[in-house]
């Protein structure tokens, strides 16, 4: 990462970091093994795109440019992205501190991951996932077990009745 997205990954890293310290206490979701970060921030399209990891779930996420630039979409919308791998749905959120943003859940809850290296190796291999060719990734080598899982979940995007009712992760 680089100036603007070492700013924006800041940001969004103390938004959630604060989150977890304020309104995720207790909740039994968290993994403790895990913390907030930002992972392979960097342009994409007017955006920039990377993967949030936190202690209950690990989301790729996309800052507009500049400032709150989608103040018009609304907080729960879905818009649909095209990227190399295929086309995505992305939740508009919102947090004060951070403005809009747009997430498309990987995974929740983190207790699969032992640690922060793990998380962050499957975040890394999210991005490339996502970033491959669609006619790349089936003639790729056969892929580790953190790579298929990424695969899948990719595969299959969170609809917003699947993510408020918890169900993240497609029974996984």
């Amino acid at each position: 990462m680089s100036g603007m997205a070492d700013t924006l990954a800041g940001g969004l890293e103390r938004v959630f970091t604060q989150i977890q310290a304020q309104r995720m206490d207790g909740v039994p979701v968290i993994n403790p093994r895990l913390r907030v970060q930002a992972v392979g921030f960097h342009p994409r399209d007017g955006a920039f795109l990377g993967v949030l990891i936190t202690p209950w779930f690990m989301n790729l996420v996309l800052l507009p440019e500049e400032g709150d630039g989608w103040q018009d979409l609304p907080v729960g919308s879905t818009v649909r992205h095209r990227f190399p791998a295929g086309e995505y749905d992305f939740i508009v959120g919102h947090e004060e501190g951070l403005g809009r943003y747009q997430s498309c859940s990987l995974f929740s809850p983190m207790f699969e991951f032992a640690d922060m290296e793990a998380a962050v190796d499957t975040a890394e291999a999210a991005l490339e996932a996502l970033l491959a060719p669609a006619e790349e990734a089936p003639e790729a080598a056969t892929p580790t077990p953190v790579e298929a899982v990424v695969e899948r979940r990719l595969e299959r995007p969170v609809s917003r009745r699947d993510m408020l009712r918890g169900l993240f992760g497609g029974g996984e």
